[in-house]
């Protein structure tokens, strides 16, 4: 699926420096960033919702009662 990406010129700057640097496409760069972003949100929602459990579970025990 095609999708447009706005940057302003300093993010343009460094996705351009980032893709020479490591001798890549800047779409590959983007889509990188983004796997890795959404990646790492998915793991703090996860680690968050495994320490609730752990913080409240009598809590949580005495709800399923």
């Amino acid at each position: 699926m095609a999708m447009t990406l706005r940057l302003d010129e300093n993010q343009m700057q460094a996705l351009r420096e980032t893709a020479v640097r490591e001798h890549r496409s800047m779409q590959e760069v983007a889509r990188d960033a983004i796997a890795q972003y959404t990646s790492r949100r998915s793991g703090n929602r996860d680690a968050l919702i495994h320490r609730i459990g752990v913080e409240h579970a009598r809590v949580l025990r005495r709800l399923g009662e």
